[in-house]
């Protein structure tokens, strides 16, 4: 994991990913590059921007999830998407920060966890929400049934307790919201199991792999 870079913040905000009004996060942001296994059962390279608060645990729990074999099909910060939420949903992309367009945003820019770097959305064609503005899922009502299925998030399953084991909480909104984990609305400083050290190892962080 590493601070930004001059040359990553400037294309993120040349991407609207931050702009004036967001919170004033950029030096409590990281980037955190992980393995992570794909719909094609092969190791590939991600990278999320979160909070350097919640770095830790997300490195547990993405351990534990390419320790695993959960799949993931892409994880790519959101300047890859010019911060466009739906192009990201669409294109089945798990990430974290971003300080979301207006038109996108679904809690003022200082509170959201998302615009602070404390929510991670995961694989969400197979994890959709519930569109507050349309009323529709979104991406796709495909995979709206909570049944079993590859690369779903199931209450009691795996990604549900690799995450709320560290004191995440899942869809936290009162639409269903089946990618959507956080550490808490309004976003403030994570307070939870920060106090045990990272046991992340070359499987998730140091070992080289393609990206795929």
């Amino acid at each position: 994991m590493t601070s930004l870079t001059d040359t990553q913040w400037s294309r993120m905000v040349k991407a609207g990913l931050w702009r004036k009004g967001c919170p004033n996060v950029r030096d409590q942001l990281r980037r955190v590059e992980m393995n992570f296994v794909g719909f094609d059962g092969e190791a590939h390279r991600g990278v999320l921007v979160v909070n350097a608060d919640v770095t830790a645990s997300v490195v547990r729990i993405f351990t534990r999830l390419f320790e695993e074999r959960f799949p993931i099909r892409r994880m790519r910060p959101m300047e890859a998407y010019s911060g466009d939420l739906d192009a990201s949903l669409a294109d089945d992309n798990t990430s974290a920060f971003n300080c979301r367009r207006p038109d996108q945003i679904n809690a003022p820019f200082q509170e959201s966890p998302h615009a602070n770097g404390r929510a991670i959305d995961i694989n969400p064609l197979e994890n959709p929400w519930i569109n507050l503005r349309t009323k529709k899922w979104s991406p796709s009502a495909k995979f709206a049934e909570r049944t079993e299925g590859k690369g779903k998030i199931l209450k009691g399953g795996l990604v549900w307790s690799a995450f709320t084991e560290e004191d995440w909480l899942w869809q936290d909104i009162k639409v269903p919201d089946y990618m959507h984990f956080d550490t808490g609305y309004p976003s403030k400083p994570f307070k939870g199991p920060n106090a045990r050290p990272a046991t992340a190892g070359p499987s998730a962080v140091d070992r080289s792999t393609s990206a795929g």
